[in-house]
């Protein structure tokens, strides 16, 4: 070899060693770079681990998570199973609520016709007792009040139920607060106190339902008879703006405190009473209000300073677009020269008793009858001019003997009038749909029965 004898400098020295070194160097730096590569991939693996035992996890929670969804699903479609078995089950109780109320007021209503009728008998009686005026005077009155409560009755029931409907027409204010004030005349009178009304010339028109409209003003004047003072005093203030027009109604009365008049509108809500309930109502009629009133796109709201200080409530109602309308005066009806033929259908036996007396004492030729089959008998063997027919009797009921005489009869049907103990609106239409003319609700109001036969009055 060449490097045999050389010393171990000459060794260190030689080109051979600094090929080998080189060769060296470049072996560790090679294990280096692989050295580090292989690091790097370990590094990469761990973190490949890592995001997997965290995909792992991510699967078992997502897992856990469609378990609870599915569960919620379920527990979602038993709440909206049962929720529509709540509903249904309301809605058949407040069906039951509805038909319970309808018959009781009925029931409340037919005792009550007779009364009503024998207090107007007395009324028209001149040759009597003295204190016969006072009696008749106090009859009437408690009537009214009975009748009214049992509407009342009636209403709480359509009001919770929201099943009151609106027959709308073009109407004049004055007439909705005539009509108004007619009702509630006899609480004004039995308090003796004054009533003040103040309108505008002009006739302001309201597109509503004037039986609903006169009823909810008459029931504001009616809570403010009762919570003023004998010999107080009530004002109607009607002040017409661009597009409205408010309905005030102020007293004199007890005010209304504060903390109560948030409240004041809800049903059955009524203010701290005495023991004797001097005030009485069953907290309905101001609750009637408000529905009504918005029901015709108004508001309805109250004020009062304090205790005695009085109240004062305001109704706002959109006007109708023709609301200046000038007055028609139609032409005075002539004098009659005598009654109508008039059939008389009524199963009770005081009601028809009495009210065939106070017709006879009208001018009127009265025949009766007291179950519908005998009824339809009479009207089909006799010319009437007018039949007064109740609408619940034995045999066939009034529906059935209009039906029957309208499909049987060749004659001209005369003036129908149906009378019942049902004021439901299904009612009113059943009637209508068989043909009566007019249908009044027990107690019957004599002067608006006499008017609805007026028309048929020979001349």
């Amino acid at each position: 070899m060449a490097l045999r004898g050389s010393s171990a400098a000459d060794v260190d020295n030689s080109p051979e060693a600094d090929q080998f070194r080189q060769t060296i160097a470049g072996l560790l730096k090679r294990i280096d770079r692989e050295a580090e590569q292989l690091r790097q991939k370990t590094a990469d693996l761990l973190t490949q681990g890592g995001a997997l035992h965290e995909a792992t996890q991510s699967k078992h929670v997502l897992e856990a998570l469609v378990v609870q969804l599915r569960e919620a699903n379920e527990h979602l479609v038993l709440a909206a199973s049962g929720a529509q078995d709540m509903q249904a089950k309301a809605e058949s109780a407040n069906h039951r609520q509805e038909e319970f109320l309808s018959m009781l007021a009925h029931e409340l209503r037919n005792p009550l016709a007779p009364i009503a009728m024998a207090a107007d008998l007395l009324g028209k009686i001149s040759t009597a007792h003295p204190l016969l005026p006072k009696l008749h005077g106090i009859i009437s009155r408690q009537v009214s009040h009975m009748a009214h409560l049992v509407d009342d009755l009636v209403d709480a029931s359509r009001v919770s139920t929201g099943n009151i409907t609106l027959q709308k027409r073009s109407l004049l204010l004055a007439e909705i607060i005539e009509s108004a004030v007619e009702t509630s005349q006899p609480f004004i009178d039995k308090r003796t106190q004054q009533l003040t009304i103040s309108m505008p010339d002009a006739s302001i028109i309201i597109h509503g339902d004037l039986v609903r409209l006169a009823q909810a003003f008459a029931n504001l004047i009616i809570n403010a008879t009762k919570f003023t003072p004998v010999d107080g005093h009530i004002d109607i203030l009607v002040q017409l703006q661009t597009s409205t027009v408010k309905v005030v109604i102020k007293d004199d009365g007890v005010g209304i405190a504060a903390d109560i008049q948030p409240y004041i509108f809800e049903l059955f809500r009524q203010g701290p009473l005495s023991l004797d309930r001097s005030q009485g109502g069953l907290g309905i009629g101001l609750s009637l209000v408000r529905t009504v009133v918005e029901m015709h796109t108004g508001t309805v709201s109250v004020y009062s300073a304090g205790a005695d200080l009085g109240s004062e409530f305001t109704v706002e109602l959109p006007i109708a677009a023709e609301f200046i309308k000038d007055d028609e005066e139609g032409d005075a009806p002539a004098d009659a020269i005598q009654g109508c033929r008039i059939l008389l259908i009524e199963d009770n036996a005081n009601a028809n008793e009495i009210l065939s007396h106070l017709l006879t004492m009208e001018g009127h030729t009265l025949t009766s009858a007291f179950d519908g089959t005998s009824g339809l008998e009479m009207a089909k063997d006799n010319i009437y001019d007018v039949i007064v027919c109740d609408i619940g009797l034995p045999g066939i009921d009034g529906y059935e003997v209009l039906r029957r005489l309208r499909l049987h009869t060749a004659k001209p049907v005369p003036l129908c009038i149906a009378i019942s103990g049902y004021s439901q609106q299904e009612n009113k239409m059943n009637a209508a749909s068989v043909g009566f003319d007019h249908y009044m609700v027990k107690p019957v109001a004599i002067d608006a029965l006499v008017n609805f036969i007026a028309p048929r009055l020979p001349h």
